[in-house]
């Protein structure tokens, strides 16, 4: 029996790269269902699919490779109990969110932003661009990320507290953890505004939970928060309409939807599977960088980029929310 592979319809420059060697099938996550994965050998996905017991008991499925930086959606304990594989595709379109921060901070503060302080929570593949970019631009650069100052040695880094005290720009770029000593579940939460001393704007282009949505939108009521910007929310797709009014930038979770952020997932998503398989990696018709630009300018990230336009759609048509996300015009990277 040859290898038969589910591939989500959504996840763009797929086509054709795993045909030579496998029987493929492209499907929209509502028919991605248990049925469809009984007699598939490897699936690759996004967030929308969740890949748990339910999907999968009953499959013969061996690997989900998913074109996405976060693994929320998928239940590693159940697939580790399996031995079922699990890859994502870490870094991908991290040049693409850095891009969708600066170019919200400069839809609110002009491309002179010498002399602000921004604070970064987390700083992985996405913050230590945002960090790059953001210091090149002439801002004062706050990084908290505790797991790295636990390792690191806490002299580069500040506590959330701090954070919270100094910045003017608050953006968050951690994963989304529910338990542990560094869980970010609702990191954002009443006691966290609370503490603001500046009304900085908050960005949120991580995970929607990462900020408690209620609280938030206290913050902003009462002036404590001066602008939010986001483009993760709770409850995707059935946003939260006050928020939505609320916020400076709102936009369907496509802050990482860049042409080339999209060509790096899914290549790094099919060579999972042709790995796993023991298959020759295909090769994608167009070769892309493999990280972001070294030095930018605020102006060329204005003109690569304008959140607004964005934001716009998205409060005309809220109910579009994943038709919006599914059918985003791809933009491209600053370089």
């Amino acid at each position: 029996m040859g290898l038969n592979i589910i591939i989500e319809s959504n996840i763009p420059f797929a086509q054709g790269l795993l045909e030579p060697y496998a029987q493929v099938s492209y499907l929209p996550p509502h028919l991605i269902t248990p049925e469809a994965m009984r007699d598939a050998d490897a699936l690759i996905t996004r967030t929308r699919t969740r890949c748990d017991a339910a999907l999968l008991d009953g499959s013969r499925c061996s690997i989900i490779a998913s074109a996405t930086i976060g693994l929320d959606h998928v239940d590693r304990e159940y697939c580790r109990g399996r031995g079922i594989e699990v890859a994502n595709a870490p870094g991908c379109n991290a040049p693409a969110v850095a891009q969708y921060v600066l170019a919200s901070i400069i839809a609110a503060y002009g491309t002179n932003l010498s002399g602000l302080t921004i604070g970064i929570v987390g700083v992985g593949h996405v913050g230590s661009i945002v960090e790059r970019w953001a210091a090149q631009s002439g801002m004062n650069v706050l990084r908290c990320d505790p797991p790295r100052a636990e390792s690191e040695g806490s002299g580069l880094f500040v506590d959330i507290d701090e954070i919270a005290h100094r910045a003017d720009i608050i953006t968050f770029h951690t994963p989304y953890t529910r338990t542990g000593k560094h869980a970010t579940h609702h990191i954002c939460d009443d006691a966290f505004l609370g503490k603001l001393q500046r009304r900085p704007m908050i960005i949120n282009s991580a995970r929607g939970a990462i900020v408690e949505t209620d609280a938030l939108k206290a913050a902003i009521e009462s002036g404590r928060v001066s602008r939010a910007v986001i483009d993760c929310w709770e409850g995707e797709p059935d946003i939260d309409r006050q928020l939505l009014a609320q916020a400076f930038i709102a936009t369907p979770h496509i802050a990482g939807y860049s042409r080339q952020g999209k060509i790096r997932a899914t290549q790094m998503a099919v060579n999972a599977v042709a790995r796993h398989f023991a298959l020759p990696c295909p090769v994608m018709s167009e070769q892309v960088p493999e990280g972001a630009a070294t030095n930018v300018t605020t102006k060329a990230i204005a003109d690569s980029y304008n959140p607004l336009a964005d934001t716009e759609e998205l409060r005309m048509s809220p109910d579009k929310f994943e038709h919006l996300r599914n059918h985003y015009h791809l933009r491209e990277e600053v370089i």
